[in-house]
């Protein structure tokens, strides 16, 4: 959700879309860094690419809001942390990775490097 990070998920995936079979989910950190991101145009590239934008929230980091995973769902998070349990079913997977590879995992619909 910061604004540099923003930045790099939004040169990755200018341009192109993201994997019908995925859920990639947009979640600035603050409104001012939403409001940033509105004006040098990160969010209409999540956007045209396939990416849902939220308002600012803790969102499904913390199982308590859209995006949280059922049963043996798999995410691939940039948060800081993670524990069974965290992003919703005890069952479902997450791996953590920076803006860069989720950006290119959401494209290519695995684990990618871009």
């Amino acid at each position: 959700g910061r604004l540099e990070d923003l930045e790099i998920a939004s040169k990755v995936l200018e341009g192109k879309k993201v994997d019908s079979n995925l859920r990639v989910i947009i979640i600035p950190a603050t409104q001012k860094i939403y409001l940033e991101a509105l004006k040098k145009g990160y969010i209409e590239t999540f956007i045209k690419s396939g990416c849902i934008v939220s308002t600012p929230t803790c969102g499904p980091c913390l199982g308590g809001h859209m995006g949280i995973l059922a049963a043996g769902e798999v995410a691939l998070s940039t948060t800081n942390r993670n524990f069974v349990g965290r992003m919703g079913h005890p069952s479902s997977k997450v791996y953590l990775c920076g803006p860069a590879v989720a950006a290119a995992s959401a494209i290519t619909g695995k684990i990618s490097i871009p």
